[in-house]
């Protein structure tokens, strides 16, 4: 199991839009709106390390409104 949080910056008034998309996405198991540095931060989880690289580079970073991130990926 691969376990990752991205903080996210998007575009001002766009933070709730942004967690409704992301909430879309099923390996998506939690989304929190923020205040300061970051607007969102998104709890995700998948099977492969070949998987969480394409959720971060095709499905998270491609939606639209979104500025910059940053990704934490979890170790044990």
């Amino acid at each position: 199991m691969e376990k990752a949080y991205m903080l996210i910056s998007c575009e001002i008034g766009e933070e709730q839009s942004l967690s409704t998309q992301l909430k879309k996405i099923p390996e998506v198991k939690n989304c929190l709106i923020t205040y300061g540095s970051y607007d969102v931060v998104a709890e995700f989880v998948t099977d492969t390390p070949s998987q969480m690289n394409e959720i971060i580079s095709a499905k998270i970073r491609k939606l639209p409104k979104i500025r910059s991130t940053i990704t934490l990926r979890v170790t044990n």
